[in-house]
């Protein structure tokens, strides 16, 4: 196995491959991620994100940017 070769095995074995929390499709995209009281959850898409907020709202921890604006 040439070096170059061996470097891109290592990069791809450190990856960690997450799967969506909701469907078990693989997160191939950052930034759909809920907090909730059983730990970090994270999806493959909005649509995974906001039917597991639907479902499981009353484990939902509000988000950091909903907590600093003033609610009317």
């Amino acid at each position: 196995m040439e070096i170059a070769e061996r470097k891109r095995v290592c990069v791809m074995t450190d990856e960690i491959k997450k799967d969506c929390d909701l469907c078990g499709l693989t997160v191939e995209v950052a930034g759909f991620e809920l907090k909730t009281v059983d730990g970090d959850k994270k999806f493959c898409c909005e649509g995974c994100k906001g039917i597991y907020q639907m479902l499981h709202e009353a484990q939902v921890l509000p988000d950091q940017d909903d907590a600093r604006q003033p609610h009317s």
